[in-house]
């Protein structure tokens, strides 16, 4: 199997100014995710940023990068400039991995990567896991999905899906906001309009389930790590990685 890994990384985040250069364990933050990227099957792993600054540093750790659009809404929008940058082939496979993850596992790199190639009827694949938690149930900021039989997604939702669902019964699922995909349907999601969904939720990947796009969801095989997008999640990897 071969799949290459694109880490977009845009330096102007609102909550967290600067936050891929932002230090974790005297390292910056996009070195730590490039590294769980780089420890995966991947055939070559590429940052994605729009700052210079960004550049110099991956470069400076040995790592590769591409400088893309400033303007870009979204990092599925980074990504695929940045395919077209590497000259990606449509029949290639390539993994979205933000760089707020620094603590992503490798394996779940490679289990999404091994979801798509492994279902040829899934045009992007991505990851779930069982919520154990009442806050997590009922947090809008988690996101929520439901999937048929053959593991592919039915709905995705900041509401609690399906209804009745419990920790108890352990039938709701966390999405994880890690993909791979299919760079034939990358193409073409970035020339599609914006879903009525999509709008309603604030989630992208409805986009696709609109246009009809199947999207494998597997339960992943470890457990992942929250991403970091507060002050407060930044200390609590600095504080995890500190006792590690």
């Amino acid at each position: 199997m071969s799949f290459t890994v694109i880490i977009p990384a845009r330096l102007g985040s609102r909550r967290l100014p600067g936050k891929p250069l932002l230090e974790i364990g005297g390292l910056p933050m996009v070195q730590h995710t490039w590294q769980r990227a780089q420890e995966s099957n991947a055939k070559r792993v590429v940052v994605a940023t729009d700052d210079p600054r960004i550049i110099d540093s991956v470069e400076s750790f040995g790592g590769e990068a591409v400088l893309t659009s400033w303007s870009h809404q979204s990092g599925t929008d980074r990504l695929h400039e940045a395919a077209g940058i590497l000259g990606l082939d449509e029949s290639e496979l390539v993994v979205n991995l933000q760089a707020d993850e620094p603590l992503l596992p490798a394996v779940a790199i490679g289990q999404v990567a091994e979801n798509l190639e492994a279902n040829s009827r899934a045009g992007i694949a991505t990851l779930c896991e069982i919520i154990s938690s009442t806050h997590e149930l009922e947090d809008p900021n988690v996101v929520k999905v439901v999937r048929d039989t053959n593991g592919f997604a039915l709905y995705f939702s900041r509401s609690t899906i399906p209804h009745g669902a419990s920790v108890q019964a352990r039938n709701c699922f966390r999405h994880i906001g890690l993909y791979a995909y299919r760079v034939s349907v990358l193409n073409q999601f970035v020339s599609w309009p914006l879903a009525e969904l999509e709008e309603l939720e604030n989630l992208e990947q409805l986009r696709a389930l609109s246009q009809g796009v199947r999207i494998h969801v597997g339960i992943s095989n470890t457990h992942i790590p929250a991403g970091i997008d507060t002050e407060a999640d930044l200390e609590a990897v600095r504080h995890f990685l500190r006792a590690e």
